[in-house]
This record gives C-alpha cells, structure tokens and sequence, in this order.
C-alpha cells in the first residue's frame, strides 16, 4: 500500500489485464518511440504513477510488474476492491468478454476516471448500463477510440470546414477482424468526421476473426445524401484499416491505419486531352503515432481542468450502436 502511494502529485492508476494493448505492443520499441500503450504512456507522463496492475496469469502479471515497474499486482479484480488502495484512474485492457464485469468493480472502487478500451463491453443494453453508472457516480469514462486523440483528424476537420478540399463526394473505409472489434473503430471515426449516418444496405457477413463478430460490407448515408461504404478486407491475410475520402477537389487516403496520409490533387491530363485527373499524390507520415499520448493528456486534463474528454461514454455507445444495427440486419 505504501507503494501505490508513493508519489502523491500524480494520478495512481490501476491497469486491469496486462495484454498487448496494456503494455505489451511496448515492450521491443525504442523509449525514443511514441507510445502505443497504456503502460508505455502512463510511464512517459509523470502526472500518472502506475501503482498497480490485475493480472489472472501470474507469469503474465509478474512480466509485467518488471517491465513497467509496477509495485503491486493482483490476481484478480476483487482483490484490488478489497486492498483499501484508492485509484484516481483504472485503465480496462482485458480481454472484451471481461469487461462488464470489470467495469462495475472498478465502479465500486469509484475512481475520478475510467479509461477503457473499446467496444465498451459486447453487448448495447450492458453498455448502455456502464455508461448511466459511471455518470449516477461522478466517474469520467474514456473509451480508446484512438483516432479521436490523432491530430491529423482534427486538422482534416478543420481542412473541411475551410473548404481546402472542395465538396466532399464519397467516402470508403476498409476494414478487417469483425464489425464490433475493428468496425467501431472505422465507424467511430466516420461519426467524427461525417457525423451520424444511416443504413442504406448490409452485405453478407464475412467470418475472418473472432466467432461471433463477423465483418461485414454496408453501405450507410451521413448527411445531404453522402455514400459511405464499408468494405472487407479478410482477417487471415492481413490486417488492414484505411479510409478513402473522395472530394471535389481531390482525393484524400488514410493508409495503415493513419500511420501515413495520401494526398492527390487534380490536374488536366497529359495524355487524354480534356480530362482533369487526380495525380500520384504525397504520401506523407501521420500523427497517429501520438494518439496515445495524447489521450493521456486529455485525462489529466479532463480531471484536473474540467476539459472535455475527446472520446466519452456517449460518443461510443453511438457507435457501437451502429454497428450492432449493422450486424442484426447482416444476421437476419
């Protein structure tokens, strides 16, 4: 107990599951490296002190204790319940399955904030039940749709608004390993940018990954009747999530996931006289490396300033709304 309380000026936080996203995807990277993890960018940010971790596999839990320097692990979630140590923040990076019932014990333990990795839990309705828990507490809950802390989001927002890239015609995105698991991510990101959509037309369910969740290719329509479909890449060969966003005066392409951006402006064809063509573009790197980060920042804040939180309970219920619509009409 003396050790979660080592450092009093900063936010103690207690990592629940001590998989990839918790720290692993860190381990072999350079510090020099932006964080993709919880651990990794807790521990680069001295406001947080990573005071302990839930871990069932006790190899896993004391690999991990070692690698981020954790003082206290717990076998199990009850254990950190009943440890009378108080957390300001509690990271959910178990396995998905596990959250509903990882969520109401970090409830119980009533931190400022929640900070879980999406979908909230695999259900809407048990969702829905996180989310009116956490505000009838007080508690802040974040959900680690991460392409809302990316930089390069924001400034393809504030590009729109301005009109650099004309009328926006139609948008593609393209993902893999199920509707809910990658999906939300795809769908979340459309919701930001485009806004609400609606379900036009769903294909037939694609089995590539997790049994239960399959992809699945839709056609949706966001505002002013804007075409935006979602089509499937096959888990078993690759991982893939990039975004295509046809305008007017251009066309702008997320690839890897937002690690690069492509852009290509028009011009009159050198070898078809009359035409206008988009041209070989530039590719140039993104800033979802420091998405992570970000997140943290947007934490800290969140709780010491008041500031809005970039990605809430509600903005992910409405995606995983979405796409459970998607998956009943797919399934019908």
């Amino acid at each position: 107990m003396g050790y979660a309380l080592m450092k009093l000026e900063s936010l103690q936080v207690l990592i629940i599951g001590c998989g990839n996203i918790a720290g692993g995807f860190d381990l072999n990277r350079a510090a020099s490296e932006f964080p993709y993890t919880h651990a990794g960018a807790y521990t680069r940010d001295d406001r947080f002190f990573l005071a302990a971790c839930v871990e069932p596999d006790d190899t896993r839990r004391n690999e991990f204790m070692t690698a981020w320097s954790v003082p206290i692990g717990f076998g199990s979630i009850d254990e950190a319940l009943h440890s009378d140590i108080r957390f300001d923040v509690i990271s959910i990076c178990s396995p998905t399955h596990c959250h509903t019932t990882d969520l109401q014990i970090a409830i119980r333990l009533k931190p400022k904030l929640i900070f879980c990795e999406k979908p909230i839990t695999t259900s809407f309705p048990e969702a829905e039940q996180v989310v009116a828990a956490c505000h009838k507490y007080n508690i802040l809950l974040a959900v680690n749709y991460s392409r809302r802390w990316d930089t390069s989001i924001s400034k393809l927002k504030a590009d729109m608004r301005a009109g650099k890239w004309g009328k926006l015609r139609s948008v593609v995105g393209i993902y893999n390993k199920g509707i809910l698991n990658n999906g939300s991510h795809m769908v979340d990101m459309l919701h930001l940018i485009v806004g609400d959509m609606d379900i036009v037309k769903v294909g037939k369910p694609v089995q590539d990954f997790f049994s239960g969740d399959p992809t699945i290719p839709v056609w949706l329509e966001a505002a002013n009747d804007l075409p935006v479909q979602l089509v499937c890449g096959h888990a078993e060969d690759y991982t893939i999530f990039e975004l295509q966003m046809i305008f007017s005066q251009g066309v702008l392409t997320m690839e890897n996931g937002g690690m690069f951006w492509r852009e290509r402006t028009i011009q009159d064809s050198e070898m078809f006289k009359g035409y206008r063509m988009p041209d070989a573009g530039v590719r140039r790197a993104g800033e979802y490396p420091s998405a992570m980060l970000n997140a943290v920042d947007n934490i800290y804040r969140a709780i010491n300033s008041g500031d809005d939180l970039a990605s809430t309970g509600e903005s992910a219920l409405a995606a995983q709304r979405l796409c459970e619509n998607i998956k009943q009409q797919a399934l019908a």
